[in-house]
């Protein structure tokens, strides 16, 4: 069955550009008819993808972001003509899980589509739980828990896609340190078209959101190397 991109792009020529471009590689693509109800009309289209503009009418695409994560995992690619830190540094502490500034590059734009889908939905064929020490990842469901101990209660962490799978390849070996290439190229399939600060962003993020459960000590930095999961993770 073809996938389902949403696009919320409000400028008609560069809209109407990348729906035919994807089209035409078998994507399903629907796009914005009221830019007042993005976030009820991405709901009710349940796409496999969103790829979203950060400058909009009404509201930007991070305040739709905001909103959509709040009962979505869906992955968000956003859409920008903006190339600054400081909006790539927002979209993806908001939430989003890719970057492409314009002028875009259709193939470009292909390629991290086809490794976000890749990334977000492969999970559906693997068992994808692991434990180390005090902490499960479920990869299925996109959580990470520490297990209840003593008198304390197990405690959950929602995670996006991205993050899920960085931590995915931290509990399968822990104690080992996985190379930045290496997550690169296994988060984003071609690392041409990521950079070191995306990975770092996004790994902030992630101990950010492990923090609530102690696990962010066990997410160690090996400086000029890459991470690693502490072997005991009982943080």
């Amino acid at each position: 069955m073809a996938q389902t991109i949403f696009l919320v792009e409000d400028e008609p020529t560069i809209a109407g550009t990348i729906a035919q471009y994807l089209r035409q590689w078998g994507y399903v693509v629907m796009t914005v008819h009221d830019f007042t109800k993005v976030d009820a009309e991405i709901t009710a289209g349940a796409p496999d993808l969103v790829l979203m503009d950060i400058r909009l009418p009404f509201f930007n695409g991070f305040h739709w972001l905001e909103l959509l994560r709040q009962q979505s995992k869906v992955p968000v690619m956003f859409l920008t003509s903006v190339s600054d830190d400081m909006n790539l540094v927002m979209a993806m502490n908001m939430g989003a899980d890719d970057f492409l500034t314009k002028p875009i590059e259709l193939p470009v734009l292909l390629a991290k589509i086809q490794g976000l889908l890749r990334r977000t939905y492969e999970y559906q064929q693997a068992d994808g739980r692991y434990t180390v020490g005090n902490f499960e990842l479920a990869a299925l469901d996109n959580r990470v828990t520490r297990l209840p101990q003593n008198d304390a209660p197990a405690q959950t962490v929602d995670l996006t896609p991205t993050e899920t799978r960085i931590l995915r390849m931290l509990f399968a070996a822990p104690g080992t340190v996985i190379g930045r290439e290496a997550i690169i190229r296994k988060l984003w399939e071609n690392d041409a078209f990521i950079d070191q600060n995306t990975l770092a962003v996004t790994m902030t993020r992630l101990r950010q959101k492990c923090a609530a459960i102690g696990l962010d000590a066990a997410i160690q930095t090996v400086r000029g190397a890459g991470f690693r999961l502490a072997v005991t993770a009982d943080a």
